[in-house]
């Protein structure tokens, strides 16, 4: 629709590797291969620690819940991501990219709160061990859990509402594998300063603010483990925090790159990859993070297999 100068845009094409287009059918048949080890291994993760008596602790019910979320993150995004891979682009309508855009931001959000509660689990499993199961009753666990959802479901609700009332004009072409917000930024047109604030304001709350509950988690867990004597127990101590230190560095490295940036200038290859590694190889590689740094999960996994070969001998 043209109005004055401008030719409002009603919906998006997306498009993606535009320089290489003979990466279409590698990238897809990868990226298929990926979603599909994302959703047995999380799905896996799931029924592991629901059949496991040993894993029905805090830790790995707030990890369970982090496999949910992970299957619906990447489940939000790779089968959009397969299509424009596929067919070397794809239109979607304003309504279905605002959508996405919510799922996407709901489900990310919710990874940033989950990580941030693992933490502060972390924190009170080894500076407050006498009161651990006090502090982090079923009760406490399922309402940091719920404190989660809903604020992932409040910020995704205001950003989608502030970004999509933002004017979308000129080419509709975005450069990207999915509707996320820098490369939607790029097409707006008119006054779009009040919204950019809302959006940076929310992004900031969340992201930054799981930032420090971690760091002033991990702060008095390595003062904590400092004081333990023997070098063994602080291995092992350590070791309790190593897998989850892993997921944190992934998941929030690669956010930092993409939204605490100047992303004035065009989509780049580079973006495309970061947006990759955390939309898909990030929620592929948590349950393995999980299983191969956790003595419980490996133990739980080799117990399933043994029960597994039992069932099947005549």
């Amino acid at each position: 629709m043209a109005v004055g100068n401008y030719t409002f845009v009603t919906e998006f094409f997306l498009i993606a590797f535009t320089d290489h287009p003979e990466w279409g059918l590698p990238l897809f048949l990868v990226f298929l291969s990926f979603y599909l080890v994302t959703l047995l291994g999380n799905a896996g993760m799931i029924l592991l620690i629901c059949k496991d008596r040993r894993l029905h602790t805090p830790m790995y019910f707030f990890l369970s819940h982090l496999s949910f979320v992970d299957i619906c993150y990447s489940s939000v995004i790779v089968p959009q991501m397969l299509v424009v891979l596929l067919e070397h682009g794809a239109v979607i309508s304003q309504v279905r990219c605002a959508v996405q855009f919510f799922l996407f931001t709901f489900c990310a959000s919710i990874d940033c709160y989950l990580l941030a509660i693992m933490a502060y689990d972390r924190y009170v499993a080894v500076c407050q061990p006498l009161l651990y199961v006090t502090i982090m009753t079923e009760k406490d666990r399922l309402g940091l859990v719920t404190g989660a959802y809903v604020a992932g479901f409040t910020s995704a609700f205001i950003r989608t509402v502030t970004a999509f009332t933002l004017t979308f004009c000129g080419s509709n072409e975005i450069n990207f594998i999915f509707c996320d917000l820098p490369p939607l930024l790029k097409i707006t047109c008119g006054e779009s300063y009040t919204q950019e604030v809302v959006i940076i304001v929310f992004a900031l709350f969340v992201m930054p603010a799981c930032i420090v509950v971690i760091l002033v988690s991990y702060l008095f867990i390595i003062v904590a483990i400092m004081q333990i004597r023997s070098a063994g127990g602080r291995a092992k101590t350590f070791s309790t925090c190593a897998s989850h230190l892993t997921a944190v560095a992934l998941f929030f490295g690669t956010l930092i790159f993409m939204y605490l940036r100047d992303n004035s200038g065009e989509s780049s290859e580079g973006d495309r990859v970061v947006s990759v590694l955390y939309t898909v190889i990030t929620p592929m590689l948590n349950p393995l993070i999980y299983s191969l740094r956790n003595k419980e999960v490996k133990e739980a996994v080799i117990k399933a297999l043994k029960r597994s070969n039992v069932a099947r001998r005549p």
